[in-house]
């Protein structure tokens, strides 16, 4: 078995916006007070708490004005980072949610049809019917296991409800291999020297972004106006974020039909934006979220994405005949003569084709 999700805008009424925000208080809230109690009686007896969201219904009722499986499922995240901590520190300390940085939502589960999609609208607990835009058609053999509801900071609905059917795709042995080298104008070069020219969204409307961000900074907080241009600044942010899922959802499907396999570093991101200075330009061509795009497109196709290690000579071996060159370690020496061989190399085009053969390697090892 395996699941999908597929995400939908809703369009709920004037009591049914009230009631989602109850529900989203209530989630923060059962979150960070279960943290809270797990901390101070850690703290008193170096023992694990084991508290669930029914023990605080008395003092607090109005916790049952909403959904107890979305409280629930607090409990469970809760719970899971929780475990993790203790399990690896390095994953970190479970954080209390704040209601200004954290992103609005909740999670409820289909129980007995509790949750489902009838006659253009979708049935949530709590809630009733609430109108829906289905984009796509649902696979009447799909099974409806859960449905997440979220508000964007510009205001906007959406639920991404989750489906469970019978997983029958075939792996198909490779034959077409491509090899990537991230590239931090172009997003990536390929081995066979193509590069997609990434409009860089975030970078064109940087200018307007910033103007509307410093009139909101002037804005007096708590009023009316502060409140529009808030919503302005998010319009805009989530306009670029829009522009650059589309982009990379249209490249990444343009390879999984053209490739069998494709063949990429396995970089840390975070880390080469830290080290390196390139935040903004890092963050802006989003190649973190294009290798999940690729990655779950080609497994449903049946076919393969390979990471080669990131401490592989990639840029420093000539393809054609595989002497090392250290001195392409400088990142500024964007192109080079093999003194083995004599090969004019691409620095990318040459370190996408080595990840390419590393590839092949690995999949015919």
């Amino acid at each position: 078995m395996a699941n999908k999700a597929y995400k939908f805008r809703i369009y709920p009424n004037a009591e049914q916006k009230i009631l989602f925000a109850k529900t989203f208080g209530c989630v923060r809230f059962i979150y960070n007070k279960m943290l809270s109690d797990k901390i101070k009686y850690y703290e008193e007896t170096k023992q694990k708490l084991k508290n669930t969201p029914a023990q605080y219904k008395a003092e607090f009722e109005w916790l049952k004005e909403v959904d107890s499986l979305a409280l629930a499922n607090a409990q469970m995240n809760l719970q899971k980072a929780y475990n993790n901590f203790f399990r690896s520190p390095k994953t970190g300390f479970p954080k209390f949610k704040s209601k200004h940085r954290n992103r609005n939502s909740y999670t409820t589960n289909n129980q007995k049809g509790s949750v489902s999609i009838e006659n253009g609208c979708i049935k949530l607990p709590k809630i009733g019917f609430v109108k829906l835009k289905q984009h796509r058609n649902i696979p009447s053999d799909y099974k409806l296991k859960s449905v997440t509801v979220s508000q964007t900071p510009s205001g906007k609905y959406y639920a991404s409800i989750l489906f469970e059917y019978e997983n029958q795709v075939q792996e198909t042995k490779p034959h077409k291999f491509l090899g990537m080298d991230f590239s931090m104008r172009e997003l990536y070069k390929d081995s066979n020297g193509n590069e997609p020219q990434y409009p860089r969204y975030y970078r064109q409307a940087e200018r307007k972004l910033k103007r509307e961000q410093r009139k909101l900074s002037k804005m007096e907080k708590g009023s009316k106006n502060r409140d529009k241009q808030r919503i302005r600044v998010a319009k805009l942010h989530e306009k670029v974020a829009n522009q650059r899922k589309d982009f990379l959802h249209k490249q990444s499907r343009q390879i999984t039909n053209a490739y069998d396999c494709v063949c990429i570093e396995d970089l840390d991101m975070k880390a080469m934006s830290r080290c390196l200075n390139f935040g903004k330009s890092v963050s802006d061509n989003g190649w973190g979220m294009f290798v999940t795009f690729l990655q779950y497109k080609l497994e449903v196709s049946g076919k393969k994405l390979v990471k080669v290690d990131k401490f592989f000579a990639s840029s420093q071996t000539c393809n054609v005949c595989g002497y090392k060159n250290t001195a392409t370690k400088n990142l500024s020496t964007r192109a080079w003569d093999c003194p083995e061989c004599g090969t004019h190399h691409d620095r990318d085009i040459n370190a996408a084709i080595n990840i390419r053969n590393e590839g092949m390697r690995i999949i015919n090892a």
